[in-house]
């Protein structure tokens, strides 16, 4: 058994608040089973008749936490008349928007915007991830056919025509852990597939381009800072002389444990790295600081305006029908 203290938390003014259970520890579970399943983890109820609910997501396996998420939760889930996400993920007009989003202008490849120097550093990093990757996968992921080829092909087969920003995401992401969690769906996706197989009505309260345009916004010398920090770390990672301050695995574990206080979920929203620490020098150390409140304002307070803007004219719109919002949980 694990010490944990009942705190109330508040998502927005007309939610009704329930209690998540806050670890002193970080253990892979808060509380036995039969005992996790009584807590309300990232539920909100919205007061009206009938009730609408706010869910906070994760993006990981939903393998990984879907036992854990407490059947309160489900059954809001399977009661809701309408689910309502960030953004369509089943929708393959999505999926295309967000791939054109990411690429650089028509005749343009990454070698002839890139200084000559990060741009040879990043493609030995892909090289070497390449060459890792067969050893990274799983015998689960062989047998369901996914082999590591493909899976990089997947991932960075186009990488010479990506826009910077995109290639650091791309790069923070291709580590060991990441690799042996593909081939899952993310919990936004599972709940998509879910309420399209229950046959619900689905929508989605933002547009590709409010996700998209925000990352593309930082300016060059911004996005070479920030890739050049991203290749230093995986540098260093794989040299064994940095390791992560936090993984995949620690998200993990708040979000089964119930803890939206954690700085983890700060990072897990913004989609971006945290460049800032005490090493850098001073100069750089202003341009860490503004990247990062630049991805707060636009990712998560300007977003969060417009989304609860979207969200209010929604349950005006359809005074008779329950609603069930999944969003970020560090949103």
């Amino acid at each position: 058994m694990f010490e944990c203290i009942w705190k109330p938390v508040l998502l927005l003014r007309h939610a009704k608040a329930t209690s998540s259970c806050l670890c002193r520890q970080t253990p892979l579970l808060c509380l036995p089973f039969s005992q996790q399943n009584e807590l309300n983890s990232f539920l909100w109820t919205i007061k009206r008749d009938p009730p609408s609910y706010f869910f906070g997501t994760i993006h990981v396996p939903y393998t990984r936490v879907w036992d854990f998420i407490p059947e309160n939760s489900k059954k809001a889930f399977q009661q809701s008349h309408i689910v309502y996400f960030e953004l369509d993920l089943t929708d393959p007009y999505t999926i295309s928007a967000l791939t054109s989003c990411q690429l650089l202008p028509q005749g343009k490849n990454l070698q002839d915007v890139l200084p000559h120097d990060i741009y040879r550093r990043l493609k030995r990093h892909l090289e070497y991830v390449k060459l890792m990757m067969p050893s990274w996968m799983t015998p689960d992921q062989r047998g369901k056919g996914l082999y590591a080829d493909y899976l990089f092909n997947a991932i960075a087969g186009n990488w010479e025509r990506k826009r910077p920003v995109w290639v650091m995401l791309m790069v923070n992401s291709l580590t060991e852990v990441d690799i042996k969690s593909r081939g899952v769906p993310v919990l936004d996706l599972f709940l998509a597939q879910e309420a399209e197989r229950l046959r619900k009505q689905t929508g989605a309260v933002e547009k590709v381009e409010e996700q998209c345009h925000p990352l593309n916004g930082l300016n060059f010398s911004q996005v070479v800072f920030a890739l050049n920090q991203t290749l230093l770390q995986q540098e260093s990672l794989r040299a064994g002389s940095f390791q992560i301050p936090y993984t995949t695995e620690d998200l993990i574990k708040h979000y089964n444990c119930g803890d939206l206080t954690s700085i983890i979920f700060n990072h897990d929203t913004s989609q971006v790295p945290n460049f800032i620490n005490a090493t850098l020098p001073a100069h750089e150390r202003i341009t860490a600081q503004e990247i990062d409140s630049y991805f707060r304002q636009e990712l998560i307070y300007k977003r969060n305006e417009r989304m609860g803007r979207r969200v209010k004219d929604l349950l005006e719109e359809h005074p008779d029908k329950s609603f069930f919002f999944a969003f970020g949980a560090g949103m």
